[in-house]
Order: C-alpha cells, then structure tokens, then sequence
C-alpha cells in the first residue's frame, strides 16, 4: 500500500482534467514560456494541508464501548487501533464520513478519525491525517448530522437546528454554533450549497430550501409527511414519509422532489424510517417491522420488501450486490434483492445486540460483535466469507465506519 505524501503534480492534474470545467487556470506546455515559474502560493489540484493523499478509500472504523466509556479508531488499511479519550454513557454514535459524533444523553464529543474522500463527480480524492479528539458538544445530544464541504448540520434531541463551520471543526475546535430559527422537529441536510430543513410548514409536511446562511429561500410543492430517516445518494436526498420516500435533487440551481410511493398500503410499524446504505450509493435498506426489509433502489424509484425474519441490522453495497441482514440469532444472511431469497449464510455472533451494525463499502462489510470483542470482516461476494477478524480489548458495543 503506498501513499502520496503529495498530489499529482501540477502538469498531471492538467491532463487528466482536460475537458473540463476544472481546467481552468491551468497551463499547457505549449503555452509555458521557458523562464516561467509557478507561484509560491500555488497549490496543486487535490492539495490539503497536513493530510496524505491516497489512491484508495482509507476506510477507518470508530468503536466505542457503552458501558466503559472507552472509544478506539480502527484502521482498516494498517490494522493499527488509536485509543481515543474516553466518552461515558454512550448512547449513540454518528458519522458524517469523516468526524464521529458520540452522545451519551447530554452531551456529544467529536472525534476527527483522519480519513476521509473528496468527490468531484468525475474523479476522487482520499485522503488520511492525524486521528484526533475534536472537543465536546455540552448540553446537546445530536440526533442527525450531515455535512458538505463548508457547513455541519446537526439536529439536537431537544429540536435545536445547529450549523458549524465545516473549515473550523477541521481545524481541530468545535466552533461557535448558529441556531437556525422558524424550525420543528426535523432534520437539516446540507445539499448543493442550500439547506434542506423537514418538518417544515404549517402542517409540518413540507420540505423547506434555504441558503446556507439559514434565509428561507422556497418551500417544495410535493409534501413529505411524518417525515423520518434520510439517505444523500448521487441521485438526490431521500426523506423516508409516511405513504413512501421523497427524492430532492437539484438541476441548475433549481430544486425538484418527487415522490417514491411504496405501492401498496403500508402500516406505520412497517414504514423505512432509518436508512443503511453504502455512500453515495443509490440503494438503500431499511427494516419494515419485526421481520422483513425494505431494499429502496432510488434510480428505479421501486421498493422491494423482502421477508427476512427479525433483524438487528441491514445494509447493502448497491446495484448486483446483496442484502445483508443480520439476524437476533447473530447468523448474517445474504439475500438476493431481484428474487428475494436468500443465497448465503453464516453464523457469525453469539448473540446479536439492539446496537449491532453492519458497515458496507465497495468490496468488504464489518459487523462489529460487542460479545466476542472484535470485528468481523466480510467478503460479500465471496459467500460470506470472513476475509479479516480484530480482535479488541473492550466491547465494540457501537460502530461507525469513516473515509467515505
């Protein structure tokens, strides 16, 4: 495994970016006169400072133990575990790719794992820093976050809307927040340098765009009501509601949404409301009741409901891969979304936890199991086959995976 201490060189960068709009500003040889230099300010294409690029995801596992308060980063590519300060009570943990949210009822410390990517539509950049402890959110436990590159979203239980600066929590402080105001009980998800804030209007089934600033800019015709869960995928936001999910996308500067109806009454116990996905993918799962899943392929905007008896937890990578679904008996399951059966299984925990999770990316997932203390990884396509185990010295009760 190598990495790039630096990007690709300035005369690189070009090439690959001839043709587009990231072009501009950069020079061809034949244009160069013999005696010109670069800038002493000027950075390479991809440059960040105090961070390594990498030619692929630098997956990171954030662990953390409820009982003990001990929190641990896993790294995925060296096997190396950083411990972290401790955190007691946690109740929850969170990502946004690259930062981890760990509450414990009042309160919410940030961890900054070090790893995360960069998508600019027709390329990629990973990157990997210094694991570090970020500071404590005191008096508020987050109940969503989201982020883009210049603004972190997070709810609060208590239905606070809060925004930070993005440049400054990377920084390494957790900044002065502002409180968005003319909200309810929803969620705020930056998405194309706006905001989309749910639970909004009258009846509090609308879907507000704002600019990043927090000014009420529009309100979406198409309603979304009893709004809960939501999924960024390359399509669009996904908002799961009560008769299906709501897709908002953007096309110059213009926000649409449309609905995905589930087709056929739904039972409130039955509806998607916590979506599980691979990053940026356009699948998404989610548990329906006490024994199916729901599989969301939002390019075919069409539900798949798949019978999997109780689960725990759920997570697909996307398009030809399968549903995995961990059941409260600890066997892991493969199911084939198009037919609806399931093709592999393997008995994979002792016993399965109300806090089990399973972690997808591109080629692997990581089921973390607090009762045997350690972390099994999956070779998806290879007939569940535990490829990696880590074993841990505490209980890995919560798990997140970052670098994405």
């Amino acid at each position: 495994m190598t990495f790039r201490k630096k990007p690709l060189t300035a005369a690189l960068t070009c090439a690959t970016l001839a043709g587009t709009a990231l072009l501009v500003g950069c020079q061809s040889q034949s244009d160069a006169k013999p005696d010109d230099k670069p800038a002493a300010s000027e950075k390479p294409h991809g440059y960040v400072e105090g961070a390594e690029e990498a030619s692929e995801q630098q997956s990171r596992l954030v662990l953390a133990d409820g009982e003990t308060g001990q929190v641990r980063v896993l790294d995925l590519i060296t096997e190396d575990v950083t411990p972290l300060k401790k955190v007691s009570g946690v109740e929850s943990l969170r990502t946004d790719g690259r930062f981890a949210y760990l509450g414990n009822g009042d309160a919410t410390h940030i961890v900054d794992t070090g790893a995360w990517m960069v998508d600019h539509g027709d390329h990629v950049h990973y990157y990997r820093a210094k694991i570090r402890d970020v500071g404590t959110l005191k008096g508020q436990e987050i109940t969503h976050v989201s982020s883009d590159p210049a603004v972190t979203a997070m709810s609060s239980s208590d239905g606070d809307h809060l925004l930070f600066d993005r440049k400054k929590l990377e920084g390494g402080s957790v900044p002065k927040a502002d409180t968005l105001t003319g909200t309810a009980d929803g969620s705020v998800v930056p998405y194309e340098e706006h905001l989309l804030i749910t639970a909004a209007g009258a009846d509090q089934d609308a879907v507000e765009v704002r600019d990043r600033d927090g000014g009420s800019a529009s309100t979406l015709k198409e309603p979304c009501a009893e709004v809960s869960g939501e999924a960024v995928t390359r399509r669009g936001v996904v908002f799961g509601c009560a008769d299906g999910a709501l897709l908002v996308s953007e096309d110059k500067g213009e926000f649409t949404a449309e609905k995905i109806p589930y087709g056929t009454k739904v039972n409130a116990s039955e509806r998607a409301v916590d979506f599980h996905h691979r990053a940026g993918s356009t699948t998404l799962t989610a548990t329906s009741g006490d024994d199916a899943v729901w599989v969301l392929d939002v390019t075919d905007r069409a539900w798949t409901r798949i019978e999997t008896g109780p689960v725990t937890a759920v997570n697909t990578a996307g398009e030809g891969a399968p549903l995995l679904a961990l059941g409260e008996d600890g066997q892991l399951t493969a199911y084939d979304i198009e037919t609806k059966k399931a093709t592999d299984h393997k008995k994979l925990l002792s016993k399965s936890g109300a806090s089990a999770s399973i972690e997808v990316d591109t080629t692997r997932a990581y089921v973390n199991d607090a009762a045997g203390r350690k972390v099994h990884e999956i070779d998806y396509n290879d007939h569940l086959r535990v490829a990696r185990t880590f074993p841990l010295d505490f209980t890995p009760t919560h798990m997140v995976e970052t670098g994405r």
